[in-house]
């Protein structure tokens, strides 16, 4: 029996999990794009490769999320490893980082790098974003876990000679990870942190594959924002800035503690789909 072709693997694996994660398992293995999937879909796959489909067409059979499948997934300018360990990153997440970006440019008030510091980084995917579209950024990337640091470390690992010196990555609970030495100091923080209400039903797929300490965040989903912006004034320059992504009910509650906080001005952003998902603080 002669081996089977890529167009082949794609028919097979289309009919367990369907035309788009068949085409993304397919083309991840055979490390193509589409097009030039297209263009060898008549060559032989060698079994090494039909042997790493099948594995991966049963795992998405199973219910794995598709991040995890392919075990990286794009994210603004960068392709990250993620596997369950961590969250996987989301296109609103995206939007953080554009805040981010932005809330620096307005900080700026000389010359200096700007300092910033991604909390409960996860992956990497904000902090590393930042570091890497702002090349003079001082970026400290901080986790409890340190499961998920290690994912991070590969990821920055990715960015390369680029990173080196202005990257560090720290193991601790929110702030504590920081030395002393950033107090006061820290041009922006940002968080992706828990926020998921401890009751919420949550999809299958999140619920059954993603890290729960970094999903769910007590009765009403705010316990650890709370902490961030009750500690984020001792360590934000000024002016400084704290972004924080939230449920899209949570916003005036963000905004209430950010003014309890001292804040002098807050604004609530909506994503890309229209809910509101990422508040601003400044100091």
């Amino acid at each position: 029996m002669s081996p089977k072709n890529w167009r082949d693997a794609i028919a097979d694996a289309t009919a367990v999990v369907g035309a788009r994660d068949a085409r993304l398992i397919v083309g991840h293995v055979a490390d193509w794009s589409p097009t030039e999937l297209a263009l060898h879909a008549d060559e032989p796959v060698n079994a090494k490769c039909q042997a790493s489909i099948d594995g991966r067409v049963e795992r998405r059979k199973a219910g794995e999320p598709l991040q995890y499948v392919l075990g990286s997934w794009g994210f603004r300018q960068l392709d990250l490893y993620v596997d369950r360990r961590v969250l996987i990153p989301r296109p609103e997440t995206e939007y953080v980082v554009e805040l981010v970006l932005a809330a620096i440019n307005q900080l700026r008030v000389n010359e200096d790098a700007p300092l910033v510091v991604d909390l409960g980084t996860g992956s990497g995917a904000i902090g590393l974003s930042i570091a890497k579209e702002l090349p003079d950024a001082q970026v400290w990337l901080t986790d409890a876990s340190h499961d998920a640091l290690e994912v991070a470390r590969l990821n920055l690992i990715g960015l390369g000679q680029a990173a080196v010196g202005r990257v560090a990555l720290q193991e601790g609970d929110w702030f504590h990870a920081l030395p002393d030495a950033l107090t006061g100091m820290v041009t922006l923080v940002v968080s992706n942190p828990p926020y998921v209400r401890d009751t919420d039903a949550l999809p299958r797929e999140v619920e059954d594959w993603e890290p729960a300490a970094a999903l769910r965040s007590g009765p009403d989903g705010l316990d650890d924002i709370r902490r961030i912006v009750a500690a984020a004034p001792n360590w934000l320059a000024r002016p400084g800035a704290l972004v924080l992504e939230h449920a899209p009910d949570q916003g005036d509650a963000v905004q209430e503690l950010m003014r309890a906080a001292g804040a002098e001005a807050t604004s609530t952003h909506n994503d890309l789909v229209d809910r509101p998902r990422v508040t601003v603080g400044k100091w």
